[in-house]
């Protein structure tokens, strides 16, 4: 799995790799993530479960994406790809630039290759286009397209120009064990409105400044905790500062998801006011949390939960000032148990790891194409940018060839693998020996 997307950095993109590659792991499969370096964290490390993890030397540009290395990337990755006997390549994230050079450089190389799109793109405006025309030539010639929710999907082939039948919806997950309601936590004092995200233009922050202070108006008891970090927050002071708010809205920063189940517990509502989200896993966790969620109805949130789970709304201020009016009165009568009952066996990781299984057994089956049709391919995508691709994947193509002269595989020492079965024993006895001496003292 390639992505500039990982641990530290945390998201759902992160949170999604790590949990499918443990689960992947646990069903008998090797999985190796490549991703760029962060800091000092540098080079090869192990996670739990034997999750290798290769923190290659490239330093991010913008937005924790790396900078385009274009042929600079492709002899590092297929010695890690011949290093590690890897058989299948599975790219994550549009925005990843070494997610889109691994896509075309394990393609060239002969490897079965899938992509997943985590995010929605508009058609309008000049970075959406870019963003579009770059995907359309790194997934022409692609073996299969994965999607986390149907609206995703229906975007990703209009923004691509995919063919349907190689795209396949497999939606996120939550380990909902690390999601469990705790009504003592809440102050009975208060109503408490929670509010976890990236404090950024599209996690509709904007609204938020207009909504806060109108229902603390309106509601006394209301409260609101409000967990992330981002340009935003400056925003979000100055409210607070203006209407004196400083004892009802509590900032609690940038929070690591260890401690977000701690937060959301606190309180009776979830809001979220994205004004685009291709699923939107925090509502999810929220709700196992018991907790009644409030979204603005946009790309695939519509998808995520029942109707009597969630209240939808325009992504406007006047659109969420009225879900919440109506979800003030009854969040107090919901039962937490009872939702999280309901929803905990909805989104599993093992389910998600199961169903990737099936997409990576597709794409071995299909046969690798002469470079001559591939080439045809990546003609068709456009006037000049199709000449312009076909020019930089013979480049590429010539590149390997070299490569394979000057280092062939053979001489490649291949890596040994992870015991994970053995890990796996020696922790489980580890945990009954220590389960043990805990009952004796």
């Amino acid at each position: 799995m390639v992505s500039d997307f990982f641990y530290p950095n945390m998201g759902g993109v992160e949170l999604h790799l790590y949990q499918l590659a443990q689960c992947l792991i646990k069903r008998g499969n090797k999985v190796i993530i490549i991703t760029h370096q962060y800091g000092n964290r540098k080079g090869i490390r192990y996670l739990d479960g034997g999750l290798k993890v290769y923190y290659l030397p490239f330093n991010p540009f913008y937005n924790q994406s790396s900078f385009p290395t274009f042929l600079f990337f492709f002899p590092l990755l297929r010695h890690v790809l011949i290093r590690e006997k890897i058989d299948t390549v599975h790219a994550h994230q549009a925005f990843s630039t070494l997610a889109h050079e691994c896509m075309l450089n394990a393609r060239i190389m002969g490897y079965p290759s899938c992509f997943t799109d985590h995010s929605l793109f508009g058609f309008a405006d000049g970075s959406s286009s870019t963003m579009n025309k770059i995907l359309k030539f790194t997934l022409c010639d692609i073996n299969h397209v994965i999607c986390v929710s149907n609206t995703s999907k229906e975007n990703t082939v209009l923004r691509a120009g995919l063919d349907p039948r190689i795209v396949s919806v497999i939606p996120n997950a939550v380990d909902s064990s690390h999601f469990t309601p705790d009504p003592s936590a809440r102050d009975p004092r208060y109503l408490t409105i929670v509010v976890m995200s990236r404090l950024v233009y599209r996690k509709g922050v904007d609204l938020l400044i207009d909504v806060i202070p109108e229902i603390c108006r309106r509601f006394p008891r209301v409260r609101w905790i409000i967990g992330g970090d981002g340009p935003k927050r400056i925003a979000l002071d100055e409210m607070r500062e203006k209407h004196q708010l400083q004892d009802r809205v509590e900032f609690l920063g940038s929070v690591n998801h260890s401690q977000v189940r701690d937060v959301l517990v606190r309180g009776h509502i979830f809001v979220n006011c994205s004004l685009t989200e291709a699923f939107c896993t925090a509502i999810i966790e929220a709700a196992n949390c018991g907790l009644l969620v409030v979204s603005t109805k946009v790309g695939g949130v519509p998808e995520v939960l029942p109707p009597h789970l969630i209240r939808l709304c325009a992504p406007t201020s006047v659109g969420l000032l009225n879900s919440l009016i109506e979800a003030v009165p009854i969040s107090e009568q919901r039962d937490p148990l009872q939702v999280h009952e309901e929803v905990r066996n909805m989104y599993r990781w093992m389910d998600v790891a199961r169903r990737t299984e099936i997409v990576y057994g597709m794409i071995h089956k299909c046969k690798n194409q002469p470079l001559i049709d591939r080439l045809k391919n990546y003609y068709g995508c456009g006037v000049y940018a199709g000449k312009l691709f076909c020019m930089f994947i013979g480049m590429i193509y010539l590149v390997w060839r070299l490569l394979e002269y000057i280092q062939p595989r053979e001489e490649i020492e291949i890596a040994p693998d992870f015991p994970c079965h053995r890990y796996e024993d020696m922790r489980s006895h580890y945990s009954k020996h220590k389960k043990n001496k805990e009952e004796e003292n």
